[in-house]
Formats: C-alpha cells, structure tokens, sequence
C-alpha cells in the first residue's frame, strides 16, 4: 500500500462484462483507487465513490491529503473509480479505435454510457462493500451518472452528494445547447469586460487564420472554429485570466508564435480523452432521437468567425473535430454513426426518482457554463429527498478550488435529510 502525505493508496483492478445484458460474453477491466487517512487505515469506514466530471475522463491522481480529497478521507474511505473506457479501465484511445471498423466501433462505445457505469459500480461495491450501501460524489458529469445510479440500483446508495452535475432528466441535446451557448456567449462577454484590448487581438488571431493556413506542431490546421474553442475553459476559476495571457503572447512579429500553438494544440486536442468528443451528446440520448450534431445545428450565426467580438464556444462537440484533430481522426465514421444512431435506452427513471429516499445535497453553480442552472433545479424538483445549495460565489470546478468547503457543506446538508 503506497503512502503519500496524508493518505494510504490501494489499486484495485476488477473484471465487469463489456455488455451487462450479457454477463458471459467479452469482458473489460475497471479501475479504482483506494485512498484512505493513514490512522484510518484499519477502520471500518463507509465508501465514498468518486464520481468524476466527463465523460470519458479518468480519476484523478492524488498526491497528497489535499482540498475535497482531504475533507473526504475524515469520514470516508475513498474510491477513485476510472470509469469504463479512461485511465486504466480499459481505455478507449486511438490505437485501439485502429483495432476496429467503425461499426464495431460506435456498437463497442455504446457500452461506455452512464448505466454501464453504474452496473459497473454495482459489481465492484458486491467486492468491496457487501451488503452495505455506499455514498458517492458526482462531479459534473458524475452528477449525470449519479441520477442513473438513482434510477438503476437506489439500494446501492447511502447518500449522493452533487456538484454542478443535475443533468435535465428528459433533455435532448438539442434542448441542452439552446441554453448552454447563451452561457458561452455571456463568457466570452465578460472575458472581453475584464480584458478590453483583447478585442481586437482575438479579432487579429482570427483574421489571421482565415487569410493563411496556420499548423500547429502536430500538423493539424488551427481554423477559425479550433481557435474558437479555446472558449472550452472559460467556465473554470481563473480561466479567463489564463486564456488573456495565452492571447498576449500570440505572436511572434507577424506570425503566430511556437508556444502559442504548442498551447492551442494542447487545450484543443483531447488525445487523452477521446471519449469526451465522441460520447459527449450520447450522453443525452435516450430514445429513438438522433442527436445528429446537435452542437453543431444549433451553433448560433452570432458565433460566426467574421463576427466582432468574435465569441467563443464552450462545451459543444462538432463534426470537425473528429475529422480536423488527429487524435480524434480513427473515431470519425464511428461518431457520424453515433449521431445517427436511434436505438438509445433511457438513462434516468422520472418515477423511480419522484420517490427517491436516498439522501441527496447537490450544488448548483449558478452561472455554471456547462450544466444549466435553470435545467438543475427543474430536475430537483422532481427528485425525492434533495436538497440544493445555489450559489453564485464558485465557478463549475469549485469541488477541486474550493479547498473541501464545497464537499463539507453538501455532507453536512445532507446530514439533515431523511435517512434512506
């Protein structure tokens, strides 16, 4: 068991079926890390599942007793869970896209939805934690997979704790990006308070781009609509700032500097985390509707890449990236056949959570750029045993800058529920 300040790591590898419809036929392994205080180590602590934002990114890797993770291991032993397809769960990368056509591509990447998930979470809490429920922490996407825990296994769960991640219970994709582009756009604005002059430098970079084919070092052409992207983090503390002092050193004399690109291609690549892209508005799909690119139909004319101040996007996948940005290239003709796809299965249960019993504390960001504020709190509504912290005071990754604040506060509301 390796020790870092203030904790005692364990790796747990498990063996789950690829399809849980057909628990003898190929299997995957998931990943989990277990982490728990040092004078705790022997004690009989309830679980605490970490739930991480996505899809498609793994757990992430503690070095130390540090923020929610610190504030976690008080009353818990913690469970660093890699979902299906990231980290060291059988991930899903480009080299193993290679592997297969793209039809055995886009049937394999349906397994990788939020239910498989939770049946995966199932099996392991049988190993780790028989008979007795466990809690679990949903961050952004986490929260969307919380509620299918909810509607799938509620016998699972102790308590659900929720941060930023009240997914709209029957909102399609398009619903989703109706309200989520007035909240990039409303970013993007108030980038351009805080940073005045960078009107005209963004206008310059973009003007620029759609006048000369710019590379970045990998190949890849920086277009218009990959510089526009970078308007990904602007829902993230501090990220405005960061982007400014990427826009101020763009340039060397009449070119577009190395780091400038070396930055760009970073931010906008997603070699790590395919799955993001390409399972990105499946997580939105749960009937016979196609999302067909949703991001892309409903991408607003005042987005355009003549427009001034030109805006950036956010959370919005679309068809160009998995045919513009090399990483992505293997997963193209699978993600048109997911878009296409009309065979979705519902990920949340409306009656089951209408009596729901197992505590829930959820925070609700609300400027959250990502998970609409107003969609959170209808699906509060509808869900038993909740309870909400709205607040304007942290941005959507407050779970990991708030130092534990956040996670100490939705532990201590949910403390006042009804037991489940």
């Amino acid at each position: 068991m390796p020790r870092l300040p203030g904790l005692v790591v364990t790796d747990h590898t498990f063996t789950v079926p690829l399809d849980h419809a057909r628990p003898d036929g190929p299997t995957i392994e998931v990943f989990a890390r277990e982490a728990v205080a040092p004078t705790k180590v022997d004690a009989d602590l309830p679980w605490l599942v970490f739930l991480q934002g996505g899809p498609g990114s793994g757990s992430p890797r503690p070095t130390s007793a540090s923020g929610w993770l610190e504030r976690a291991t008080r009353d818990f032993r913690v469970l660093l869970l890699d979902q299906r397809g990231t980290g060291r769960s059988t991930p899903v990368t480009r080299r193993t896209a290679t592997a297969r056509t793209p039809e055995e591509l886009a049937a394999y990447l349906k397994h990788f939805r939020a239910d498989s998930i939770v049946a995966d979470a199932e099996l392991i809490r049988a190993q780790l934690s028989p008979g007795r429920p466990w809690s679990t922490l949903g961050q952004s996407y986490g929260g969307f997979v919380t509620l299918t825990y909810l509607s799938k296994a509620p016998e699972g769960l102790k308590a659900c704790y929720v941060t930023g991640g009240l997914a709209g219970l029957d909102a399609t994709a398009d619903d989703v990006y109706q309200r989520t582009y007035p909240r990039a756009k409303a970013k993007s604005l108030r980038y351009y308070q805080l940073f005045p002059d960078d009107v005209a430098k963004v206008r310059r970079i973009a003007d620029h781009l759609r006048s000369h084919d710019v590379r970045l070092p990998n190949g890849d052409r920086l277009s218009v609509e990959r510089f526009q992207a970078l308007g990904f983090g602007l829902g993230m503390s501090e990220s405005a700032e960061s982007l400014h002092w990427l826009i101020d050193e763009a340039w060397d004399r009449d070119e577009l500097a190395d780091t400038f690109r070396y930055a760009v291609m970073d931010r906008t690549g997603f070699g790590q985390t395919p799955l993001f892209v390409v399972l990105h508005e499946a997580a939105y799909a749960q009937d016979n509707r196609p999302t067909s690119w949703a991001a892309a139909r409903a991408l607003p004319a005042e987005f355009a890449a003549d427009a001034d101040p030109l805006l950036f996007t956010g959370e919005m996948m679309f068809p160009w990236m998995v045919r513009e940005i090399d990483g992505l290239h293997p997963f193209a003709e699978a993600a048109d056949l997911l878009a296409a796809a009309t065979d979705w299965t519902p990920l949340y249960n409306p009656e089951r959570l209408a009596t729901n019993r197992v505590p829930v504390a959820a925070a609700i960001y609300h400027d959250d750029m990502y998970v609409d504020a107003t969609l959170s709190l209808e699906t509060a509504a509808r869900l038993g045993n909740v309870t909400t912290w709205i607040t304007n005071e942290y941005e959507h990754d407050a779970t990991r800058t708030s130092g534990g604040r956040v996670l100490d506060r939705l532990i201590h509301l949910a403390n006042d529920l009804p037991p489940a």
